[in-house]
């Protein structure tokens, strides 16, 4: 159902005693420099009562005594320090210390929008919703064009794990836990598996499915770093995606079908294939061609499994014309994938500046 954009506010729906308490989780390791423009935005923020937990995962550089100092000056901070075990363990310990009715989680590099979280309980309180879901601003080299609409979305869960799985650029419900505020009746059980990274690809599985509802909201609250080449998101690719990236995806597929939601399992495993083909790709343009053989080594391992898949009717006819070709010629794949790039592409682009 359309809610329309956000209105009201929290004082006109709930009164102070009311108020829910929103718990804050921020990882914060050796970001000395980024780490007070993330608390300062989230003291900016125009909702309380929230309580900002930050987690230094054995920081050895000054965000620790950055921590501290702002546990000093703003009672709203708290401050756990612990020895290193991952953005997993750190955000495992501030879910052990958050007494909130919400929980949101924010990664100690980026910032939000002083309206985030009023918005996403207004939103959440507005639906009886357990779980609500933003856009986000990618922030650096190589950010995306961002095109939002400011609608707001109630959704079943089934039409939130559809969005989930399914949805485009634009219009779908990001992997990210820090796009989301979560009820803490739906995340009281639930942890992020430890020593390893893309994490969230599962716990949003995990915490959508425990939903009665849910709300998106086509709105850019969360600012979202994209080019600090010391991110655990820009470091052992090849590792990251074959041990963390593909075993969740994986996952994912296996927890839909469990659920006996078989067609959302089948679109997860679409989305799943066709994304491996993206990874033969990447590897292949930055010079990782052992590493593309092994992506394409599991595309055939289980073309049974893909040629099933693809014959469903949600996938595009020329999505089955690439998968059929990379799965008999890779290389003719790779060569007709840099063809479109260098052709087809800018012939688009030109064609839409002139429109």
């Amino acid at each position: 159902m359309i809610l329309g954009e956000g209105k009201g506010s929290i004082g006109s729906m709930v009164n102070d005693r009311e108020r829910k308490l929103i718990s804050v989780i921020v990882a914060a390791y050796n970001i000395e420099q980024y780490l007070p423009r993330c608390l300062d935005s989230l003291l900016a923020q125009t909702y309380e009562p929230l309580e900002i937990i930050v987690v230094d995962d054995g920081s050895v550089d000054s965000t620790a005594e950055i921590c501290d100092k702002y546990v000093r000056e703003n009672d709203s901070i708290k401050v756990i320090h612990r020895e290193n075990g991952g953005l997993s363990a750190a955000r495992n310990s501030g879910l052990e210390a958050a007494s909130g009715d919400f929980v949101g989680f924010v990664d100690g590099d980026d910032w939000v929008e002083p309206q985030m979280y009023e918005e996403m309980l207004l939103a959440c309180i507005r639906t009886d919703a357990q779980l609500a879901a933003c856009g986000y601003r990618e922030v650096g080299q190589g950010a995306k064009e961002l095109k939002t609409t400011g609608k707001h979305l109630e959704l079943s869960m089934e039409e939130a794990m559809e969005l989930f799985v399914n949805g485009e650029d634009g219009h779908r419900i990001y992997n990210s836990v820090w796009s989301k505020l979560f009820a803490r009746e739906i995340v009281r059980d639930l942890r992020f598996v430890e020593g390893k990274s893309s994490e969230d690809i599962i716990y949003t599985t995990w915490a959508i499915a425990k939903t009665a509802r849910c709300v998106w909201l086509d709105e850019p609250f969360y600012n979202y770093m994209i080019d600090r080449s010391d991110s655990i998101m820009n470091v052992k690719l090849e590792e990251r995606r074959f041990q963390d990236e593909i075993p969740f995806w994986e996952e994912q597929v296996s927890y839909l079908k469990g659920l006996g939601l078989s067609e959302l399992a089948d679109k997860a495993a679409y989305r799943f294939y066709k994304r491996l083909l993206y990874y033969y790709l990447d590897f292949r343009n930055r010079g990782m061609k052992q590493a593309g053989k092994k992506v394409m080594a599991l595309l055939k391992n289980k073309q049974t499994e893909v040629v099933r898949v693809y014959k469903k009717d949600f996938v595009p006819a020329g999505d089955r014309v690439r998968m059929r070709m990379a799965l008999i010629w890779p290389e003719g794949y790779d060569w007709m994938a840099q063809g479109y790039e260098r052709i087809v592409v800018p012939l688009k682009q030109r064609k839409t500046k002139r429109l």
